[in-house]
């Protein structure tokens, strides 16, 4: 075994992030756009991450699952208002898939494990959850959770929650390409730059 970071277990896996299976399940490439909506604490963090990916041609930051009145960053940031922060990826089916967004998004974009937090970042509106866009998206994300659990991937149970997408709210302008644009701020550099390395070192293949 090397002593590349993607050789250590992290983010609650019980084995290196290269090492998650691929989704039994996954969608059809005849679409020309895909796009999917996966919240996984800071929006931040999984942004820096799915922007690397071949394939992936925008990210979006924003809020799901609450109401349009209390979408904006002051408002989530309390907790009471039922959103989760997400993103919202466009990608081109026929050079990444659903399936493996979803792989990136369980293996190295956060801890599917902890429920209402990422690290220190506590509250609802950091869970790990997914909205899908329709049934067929739902399905394979079920099934891929259900092949993750089979295959005890993870130390503890996943907590994501899959959840009705309302309405995707886009975040403030700020926030968008957030990491690229503020590196040396702290919180990028101990939390978002590791889940960016991890990326590069589990699947370099990915990368654009």
């Amino acid at each position: 075994m090397s002593n590349s970071s993607c050789d250590i277990p992290g983010l609650g896996l019980r084995v290196p992030a290269s090492q998650v299976p691929d989704p039994a399940l996954d969608l059809p490439t005849a679409s020309d756009r895909g796009d999917a909506i996966l919240g996984g604490g800071c929006f931040w963090c999984t942004e820096a991450v799915f922007r690397r990916l071949e394939g992936v041609t925008e990210v979006q930051p924003g809020y799901a699952g609450g109401s349009a009145d209390t979408a904006d960053y002051k408002q989530v940031c309390s907790g009471r208002t039922g959103h989760a922060e997400v993103i919202r990826i466009l990608y081109d089916p026929a050079r990444i898939s659903y399936g493996q967004l979803l792989k990136v998004f369980f293996a190295v974009a956060h801890d599917p494990t902890q429920k209402d937090r990422q690290g220190n970042d506590v509250g609802t509106q950091y869970r790990s959850a997914l909205f899908p866009a329709d049934d067929a998206q739902r399905e394979v994300a079920a099934a891929y959770m259900d092949q993750l659990t089979a295959a005890n991937v993870f130390a503890s149970p996943l907590a994501t929650t899959i959840e009705p997408l309302d309405t995707f709210f886009v975040a403030e302008a700020y926030h968008h390409d957030y990491a690229a644009k503020n590196p040396g701020q702290p919180y990028i550099q101990f939390v978002s730059l590791p889940k960016v390395a991890k990326l590069l070192s589990a699947f370099p293949d990915k990368l654009k």
